[in-house]
């Protein structure tokens, strides 16, 4: 028996396969749990629908991800900080303080936990920082640490 499975089946499947199990499996198992349907016609077509769609939004966001990039990478992001002798600075500058400077100077909201830091920045000066935006969008932000 052909169905359509709706969720993740180890051993089976993935979500939106059409596989072939025994028929007692589907009808014990599979369709029963809702882990599946029976693969007619008409359902064949709502799934290539669903995949379809589902395939649109990925392109949509993976494209305003792109934008949010380029207007990340065009300007220079400062972040002002108190610093002592030699350019230390007193503690160190985090993710959400860059998350909190691009906001402000950049109008663009920004989760912290999509900013990469290497290491924490501990002196002034200018630093690229990275910013995973999408799956495969990842932006260079300038940051100018000033006192």
């Amino acid at each position: 028996m052909e169905v359509i499975l709706k969720k993740d089946v180890k051993g089976t499947g993935k979500e939106g396969d059409i596989v072939k199990v025994s028929d007692g499996f589907a009808r014990n198992k599979l369709i029963p749990g809702g882990f599946a349907v029976e693969a007619t016609d008409a359902n064949k077509r709502a799934i290539a629908r669903e995949k379809a769609k589902a395939a649109e939004r990925f392109a949509a966001e993976k494209e305003a991800a792109e934008k949010l990039a380029k207007k990340l990478t065009a300007a220079p992001v400062v972040v002002k900080t108190r610093v002592g002798d030699n350019g230390k600075l007193f503690g160190s500058i985090t993710s959400m303080d860059i998350a909190q400077a691009v906001s402000e100077q950049l109008g663009t909201e920004i989760d912290k936990k999509k900013i990469v830091l290497d290491k924490p920045i501990k002196e002034t000066g200018i630093f690229d920082v990275g910013v995973k935006l999408f799956t495969d969008v990842t932006a260079k932000v300038k940051v100018r640490i000033e006192g």
